[in-house]
């Protein structure tokens, strides 16, 4: 059967518009019946750009139609999560703090992928300054997930997977600063990638937070796709010193040869899903299959310290970037006041503490990746849970605190390592689930050729949500 315009991949739409077989503008409107649709039961969209598509739209198939494309992304429409700035366009990460904020300039990432044709829907959902694994605000409340409205997405992403999942754009730009983009993915059978540090260049964006742990990055239905996406908006640019480690480095996808790999089921001992526990536990056998050296292990560093230092520099970052509004007090959500003061009250000692830790985890894991080439994990330790809920209070049984479900990602950020989460088996009800394979700062390529390996063998694709 064909697939409708609204269920193509990028890669797909592009050579539809190479061979005359549809053009940006049907596209458009195809996805829009489709946001018109399905958007009020999800709520992934909080600000589209309607006029600013179908501008973009028509210059695109003029661009098409005169042989004159800018690209492979000419023409393909994408979200843009609401904590990245795009011009003209309300963008309020998520706070009614910045409620009114329309930003004068695209943040760096939005203007590369503008400048080759992307058609910008608008702004996809998020928690209040994306620091929770969920997706609610008191702006404009819950996403819900397209496979179960239910249940949450997971976050901070959670309006870029809903958007994808459901149909609503092949790709959206979203943020990922300590898994923000490989949970959510994990929970909507899609592939997103966290870059490594600097490898996809950034200004003209809200204020960091959470030092320079958060990356822009990709989410698609297809390897494909995030490699498009990678290969338009992650070339150096002096003004985001970070990236001028990958200067002279365009982006590709690696030949895949045989990979070393550490497969790490749990992290000390913590509850992990019996589901997902079996679905990963089949994609490990499937690259043992492949011929690549597996090795199951525990972690390569000590998690204490981790754990201590992400309070440390969340609260304090929220504390900082509060100081800038000096009335904020009972505008913010209710345990965002409770993390600010908490991180009022943290000492300077404490903060060198948590760098130090930081700087302890990339020494050890530059080690670890100079004898092995993946950490496999999976990608969360629950299954999505109900939509208005912040966290599961409880993991095959064992009860868990407010990060029990997001053990597994927030490492990669902190030691500026690429990460990718790859769809898996689903669970008995469906639900989608999905692994994480982690390498060294530099080797995101490495990442996707092993992930479409994966995927051509174990395809997912074609997995929609019926609703």
């Amino acid at each position: 059967m064909a697939k409708e315009l609204w269920q193509r991949s990028a890669v797909e739409l592009g050579e539809a518009y190479r061979k005359d077989e549809c053009t940006p503008v049907d596209v458009l409107d195809a996805v829009l019946r489709r946001i018109e649709r399905v958007n009020p039961v999800i709520n992934a969209f909080v600000t589209l750009d309607l006029s600013g598509a179908r501008r973009s739209a028509e210059a695109s198939a003029k661009r098409w139609q005169t042989r004159r494309a800018f690209g492979p992304l000419d023409g393909v429409p994408i979200s843009v999560k609401d904590n990245i700035p795009v011009q003209g366009l309300r963008s309020t990460w998520g706070s009614r703090l910045y409620e009114n904020f329309v930003p004068d300039v695209d943040e760096l990432p939005i203007a590369r992928l503008r400048s080759r044709g992307a058609i910008v829907l608008g702004k996809t959902n998020c928690p209040e300054f994306t620091l929770q694994g969920y997706t609610d605000n008191l702006l404009f409340g819950p996403t819900r997930n397209p496979w179960d409205p239910a249940l949450t997405p997971g976050g901070s992403s959670g309006g870029a997977v809903a958007a994808v999942a459901a149909g609503l754009g092949p790709i959206a730009i979203a943020t990922d600063g300590g898994g923000s983009i490989r949970r959510p993915a994990s929970h909507t059978g899609l592939v997103g990638l966290k870059p490594s540090r600097g490898r996809v260049p950034r200004c003209d964006g809200f204020p960091a937070i959470i030092l320079d742990f958060e990356s822009v990055g990709p989410i698609a239905r297809t390897v494909d796709d995030l490699v498009v996406v990678m290969r338009a908006f992650s070339d150096y640019d002096v003004r985001d010193p970070l990236s001028l480690v990958f200067k002279d480095k365009p982006f590709s996808a690696e030949p895949v040869g045989q990979i070393r790999i550490r497969y790490i089921p749990n992290f000390a001992g913590s509850p992990v899903d019996r589901e997902i526990a079996k679905s990963v536990a089949d994609a490990v056998a499937a690259f043992s299959e492949q011929g690549h050296i597996v090795e199951e292990g525990e972690t390569p560093f000590d998690l204490e310290p981790l754990n201590q230092a992400w309070a440390i520099i969340g609260q304090t970052g929220l504390a900082w970037l509060l100081e800038s509004f000096p009335a904020w007090q009972g505008k913010i959500a209710p345990a965002l006041e409770e993390m600010a003061k908490n991180g009022e009250k943290r000492t300077g000692s404490e903060y060198v503490a948590a760098l130090d830790a930081v700087s302890r985890l990339r020494k050890t894991l530059a080690i670890f990746f100079s004898e092995c080439d993946v950490i496999l994990t999976p990608s969360a330790a629950a299954l999505p849970w109900p939509a208005a809920e912040p966290f599961p209070t409880e993991i095959a049984g064992v009860p868990v605190g407010p990060r029990g479900h997001a053990i597994f990602t927030g490492f990669a950020n902190m030691a500026g390592c690429p990460g990718i989460s790859v769809p898996a088996a689903a669970s008995a009800k469906g639900l989608p689930i999905g692994f994480q394979l982690v390498a060294a700062p530099g080797r995101d390529g490495l990442l996707c050729g092993l992930a479409g390996q994966y995927e051509a063998l174990n395809p997912w694709t074609d997995r929609f949500p019926l609703i």
